[in-house]
């Protein structure tokens, strides 16, 4: 009976034993985001992301800037104080000035032009320029919306040359405000918090963001129109420092990348489904919703880009290469 026990004991041990050590040989990740948790991108790294990574790996992800504060951590993965994030463009640009054209109007035209940028020799080009300057590899891209012109008035808008005179609140900081006169308006720099009473006053005759921002602000309250202008396609890039990317094997490395793909193609289709369901909300709501000569409109700003300052740190031959896809 005794020897019964202790055989039992013996094997309970081993068991343990060997899944300790199976633990303790996964590979630790731990990711930062700004994002709340109930975002379908947030979403898409909890339910699929970390569920289609198995058991090689050891998920922890912190969402709503609760370990890392936004602008902070691109620096975290090159310290190794984390080891993944979802970040904008802007952010590697701070490093890597190269990345600044990824946020230039008409750039990137949609989602599915996002998805072609990475999946060509410019994603190539992009991906060595953050593994060579910023030590990170671009896993994949989360889309978050394209922003839309949302007006006071009914003056229709149908090129930059109708934008004239038009007091466009625009996000503050230089390359923000050149985009608002790349649309041809004139851009003012309010806060985001006091928008809806500087639209509501008059302060501001219309603003710029996707469309699940204008009804989560409501701004369709105190606004007659939306312009689907598709001047600027928001994303954030997969990122995973190369220190931990090089000390994957070559079947891990694999697992991550199909992960990341079915995460990020699952997310995208949630933000576009949503885009979708709101034109119909607006015009319910009595908004104009219409689309302009988006090719005038994308002309017109890219030739004020090229011929500024902001446009100096573009890879050569790259807007070619971009909007040949």
């Amino acid at each position: 009976m005794i020897h019964t026990k202790l055989k039992t004991l013996t094997a309970a041990l081993a068991v343990a034993t060997l899944g300790a050590a199976a633990q303790a040989q996964s590979v630790e990740l731990i990711f930062s985001d700004v994002n709340p948790p109930e975002v379908p991108r947030s979403k898409a790294m909890v339910e699929i992301f970390a569920t289609e990574l198995g058991d090689d790996f050891d998920f922890q992800p912190y969402f709503s800037a609760t370990l890392m504060k936004q602008g902070t951590e691109l620096v975290g993965l090159q310290r190794g104080n984390i080891n993944m994030a979802g970040l904008p463009p802007s952010d590697l640009a701070q490093q890597a000035p190269e990345f600044d054209i990824l946020g230039a109007a008409y750039v990137v035209r949609d989602q599915a032009h996002l998805k072609a940028i990475f999946d060509s020799a410019v994603g190539d080009q992009l991906r060595e320029i953050a593994r060579e300057k910023l030590k990170v590899e671009i896993l994949g891209t989360f889309y978050y919306g394209t922003r839309q012109v949302n007006l006071k008035g009914d003056a229709e808008i149908m090129t930059p040359e109708d934008m004239a005179g038009v007091k466009l609140r625009m996000p503050g900081g230089e390359s923000w405000q050149f985009l608002g006169k790349a649309l041809g308006a004139n851009p003012v720099p309010i806060p985001y918090t006091e928008l809806y009473t500087a639209l509501q006053s008059g302060v501001v005759d219309g603003q710029d963001n996707p469309l699940p921002n204008d009804r989560a602000m409501k701004f369709y309250e105190v606004t007659d129109q939306i312009v689907l202008t598709s001047h600027n396609v928001g994303f954030g890039m997969l990122l995973v420092s190369s220190q931990l990317w090089d000390s994957l094997t070559p079947e891990q490395q694999d697992a991550m990348k199909a992960a990341a793909d079915k995460a990020t193609a699952w997310s995208d289709e949630q933000y576009l489904a949503e885009e979708a369901e709101l034109i119909e909300f607006f015009e319910g709501e009595g908004l104009k919703v219409y689309t302009p000569d988006v090719e005038a409109f994308q002309g017109y700003a890219q030739e004020q880009y090229l011929d500024s300052p902001l446009s100096e740190s573009w890879p050569e031959g790259m807007l070619d290469a971009i909007n040949a896809l």
